[in-house]
């Protein structure tokens, strides 16, 4: 034992069989959160919020990952715990112990083991900072590259986040397929950002545009211009409330489409208001307005007198059409008259 706090293998014994516990307790604790993390991203994707889902995915492979260093790590203490009066006797660091000394000291400050901190001090003061730095920063490649790869801050492959979803969805017996497939050269890279191809379209208000068109494929079919182009608006909307079935992100709404999808409604709207106006005036003046209507006299079918009725409110007997005077058609009699 060293005198100002050095190597104690009384010391550095129990806190092997501590960080043992310790690993054990942390990952039977995010084994139970990811149970209900995949719940959460079940339900998630049978709403069509598939964009919020493949970030849920990343960070539930982000636990499995820890889970799987953690008992790698877990592991490596209970050989060292088995061995520790070979560390104790030996100057230099057994070799066939190296690599496990090596990843502990690595990983002290990348998991939340607070006994990893007191055992890298300590392995620190048996084999001095030169070593301590080395393992620290894996020089020479020295560290467990299973440890090394699981505890990376590198985000998970979009290869692997769809492979988690669909699992996911077959578990729960979700029916869902992913709205983008992914090309040859996206397979190794991370997952592409968010673009909102699956957020809802007015969620807060809840006035969704595809309400008004519905409503106007059901008024008997009338404005076929305004509802086709309405139609085709809403077709690049997804034609669901959450957006889902688009075959790539390209696909994906942009705000100019979501405008003219509405510029569309409104000239609908507008359109069959005016035409119900003008049907309803039509209506209201159709008795009130008179009209004038042609009437025969008997007898004299080639020549009609025009007949106007009188205006409402009035009677018919001063409006009659005159009599006609045969005297008038006698053309000698009309000259004689006037010579009188």
């Amino acid at each position: 034992m060293g005198i100002f706090g050095g190597y104690d293998e009384s010391k550095i014994k129990p806190l092997l069989k501590m960080a043992v516990s310790r690993f054990s307790m942390a990952s039977n604790k995010k084994t139970a959160l990811m149970k209900q993390q995949m719940r959460e991203i079940s339900k998630l994707l049978a709403d069509n919020k598939e964009e919020k889902a493949r970030i849920r995915a990343e960070a539930l492979i982000r636990d499995d990952v820890t889970i799987e260093a953690y008992e790698i790590l877990q592991l490596t203490c209970e050989l060292l715990f088995e061995r520790i009066k070979l560390i104790t006797t030996s100057k230099q660091v057994p070799e066939d112990l190296k690599t496990s000394i090596s990843t502990l000291i690595w990983a002290s400050n990348r998991v939340d083991i607070k006994e990893l901190g007191d055992i890298r001090k300590q392995f620190k003061s048996k084999y001095g900072k030169q070593f301590d730095m080395d393992a620290f920063e894996n020089r020479h490649g020295v560290c467990n590259e299973r440890v090394v790869a699981k505890l990376s801050v590198q985000p998970p492959t979009a290869f692997l986040v769809q492979t988690y979803l669909e699992k996911i969805a077959d578990q729960f017996e979700v029916d869902w397929k992913p709205a983008n497939r992914l090309k040859p050269d996206q397979l190794a890279e991370p997952m592409a950002a968010p673009i909102g191809y699956s957020v809802q379209v007015a969620p807060g208000s809840g006035l969704i545009p595809v309400d008004a068109y519905t409503a106007t494929a059901t008024n008997g079919g009338e404005d076929d211009v305004g509802t086709e182009n309405a139609s085709d608006a809403m077709s690049e909307l997804g034609g669901s409330v959450g957006g889902g079935g688009y075959g790539n992100a390209a696909a994906a709404p942009s705000s100019a489409s979501v405008a003219s999808a509405s510029v569309a409604t409104s000239r609908t709207s507008v359109a069959r208001m005016n035409d119900n106006n003008n049907n309803n005036d039509e209506k209201k003046y159709a008795d009130d307005i008179p009209v004038a209507h042609v009437v025969q006299q008997e007898g004299n079918a080639e020549e009609p007198d025009i007949y106007i009725p009188p205006a409402p409110g009035m009677s018919n007997d001063h409006r009659k059409p005159p009599a006609k005077n045969d005297d008038f058609d006698d053309l000698e009699a009309r000259f004689n008259r006037l010579k009188r």
